[in-house]
């Protein structure tokens, strides 16, 4: 056993933009793909995503000392340092029930694609570890491994059926046939992008607005392309955070670099991914006939080269940043995970059919959710912390994360497994958006193969 969990931690050492390839070039083997384009396919996935983490951090890089530098000159105090998600995977992975969960996973998701109850194949093993931090705070909460493993087994299968749901949308607005997204701290938005978005229809006037890049440029010409939006919010945030005049306008054009870089990188993804999609197709029609339809779960980052994510998430951020300073009770800044709304966003804009306007109403109460469970499990994470003798560098007070820390499934199963009487009354309004997602998701797909012929 102990050689198993040291052979799994290994594995998952490596870098995404390693392990995933790796995962692909075997999967295109067993698809029966030539060894000349898997090898193909493998390294140019890779590259792409590569080609998207370096934007990331760059565009990480350029924002948090503009930001910092903002909330300097507020001069408003928190008592809870916001790290971001990294010490919560750290965390994930170093609890001892992690690699009895990832073989329990793997073929729970192998069984039920073979008796049809899911369409994803998750290979994105790397983002399991987002699952089984929940059964690690359960376990931490109740001491119980069985509580654990049920929690974790049950979001699990909620992840799959979300991404299910979401699965021809990922692969209709990235242009990537066959591939779906089985990340949970973007899956549990998506009922609030497709039950959000049919509500707003019902609103006068906001149900006749629309904007995406697209039909922004066509009505406000250049104003309208996402690359000058950039542009003008880095403007303004380094005018706001006090920049000089050269630092501001470094800042605004690599905004607008960021944002039209991101779509190439991801166009890169789609063109690794083409061979394989079409050779599992055939490998499983030709194998398993009576299966049907299947999708490779790949990471949320092929969502971000999405025009219409990037603008929004880049609209959304001062005012997460906003929220925190003026909502009682909140006691930290969303610095660390403050990019990371890049994910929230991403599955809401597959929701709203990349609808900008839509995508950053549904985003604020997203926001205002987030922190307000990240601020009442922060001390849960810093215990966590010190139970699996992780320490932050440099920091050794309470910490949080405002997104990966305040997911609001991963709270809500949390405080339902605590028999937490809220979160039980909650339970059938959960359901019940679970049902409509499902049926509005049906429906929308069935107009995507209309328009489609």
């Amino acid at each position: 056993m102990e050689m198993f969990n040291t052979a799994v931690r290994y594995f998952l050492s490596f870098k995404v933009f390693v392990m995933l390839p790796v995962l692909i070039f075997i999967l295109a083997l067993i698809f029966g793909i030539k060894l000349k384009n898997a090898i193909k396919s493998a390294l140019t996935l890779g590259i792409g995503f590569i080609g998207i983490f370096t934007i990331f951090d760059f565009y990480v890089g350029i924002i948090t000392p503009a930001v910092n530098s903002l909330v300097a000159r507020t001069g408003f105090g928190f008592t809870v340092l916001d790290t971001g998600w990294i010490p919560l995977s750290v965390i994930a992975w170093q609890f001892h029930l992690a690699p009895v969960l990832l073989v329990i996973f793997i073929v729970l998701n192998a069984a039920l694609i073979f008796f049809k109850i899911t369409k994803t194949i998750d290979i994105d093993i790397w983002n399991y570890w987002h699952v089984i931090f929940l059964s690690a705070m359960v376990y931490t909460v109740s001491g119980s491994s069985l509580y654990a493993v049920l929690f974790g087994t049950l979001a699990f299968v909620l992840m799959l059926k979300l991404s299910d749901w979401s699965a021809r949308f990922a692969s209709h607005y990235t242009g990537m046939k066959g591939i779906c997204i089985p990340h949970l701290s973007g899956l549990a938005y998506y009922p609030v992008g497709v039950v959000g978005n049919a509500l707003l229809d019902r609103i006068p006037i906001i149900k006749t607005l629309h904007a995406d890049p697209e039909k922004m440029q066509k009505k406000i010409g250049l104003l309208g392309e996402p690359m000058i939006i950039g542009f003008i919010i880095g403007a303004l945030l380094g005018a706001v955070a006090g920049y000089s005049f050269r630092d501001t306008s470094e800042l605004a054009v690599s905004f607008a670099g960021v944002i039209y870089i991101l779509p190439l990188m991801s166009n890169i993804l789609g063109s690794a991914l083409i061979p394989v999609s079409e050779g599992m197709k055939l490998f499983m029609e030709r194998k398993f006939p009576k299966i049907g339809e299947t999708y490779i779960g790949l990471d949320v980052a092929v969502l971000f080269g999405i025009p219409s994510v990037m603008v929004t998430m880049v609209l959304l951020i001062p005012f997460a940043l906003l929220l925190a300073f003026v909502l009682p009770g909140i006691t930290f800044i969303p610095l660390g995970d403050l990019t990371g709304l890049m994910v929230p966003v991403a599955i809401i804009s597959l929701a709203t059919g990349g609808n900008i306007i839509r995508s950053f109403i549904l985003g604020l109460p997203v926001i205002v959710a987030n922190l307000y469970f990240a601020t009442a499990l922060a001390p849960l994470f810093t215990k966590m912390a010190a139970n699996a003798s992780y320490t932050v560098e440099g920091y050794d007070g309470i910490f949080t994360s405002f997104l990966d820390g305040g997911n609001i499934l991963r709270s809500w199963l949390l405080y339902l497994s605590q028999g937490n009487l809220v979160a039980i009354a909650v339970l059938p309004l959960v359901v019940v958006a679970l049902i409509i997602t499902a049926k509005i998701s049906r429906k929308n797909e069935q107009k995507l193969d209309s328009t489609a012929v």
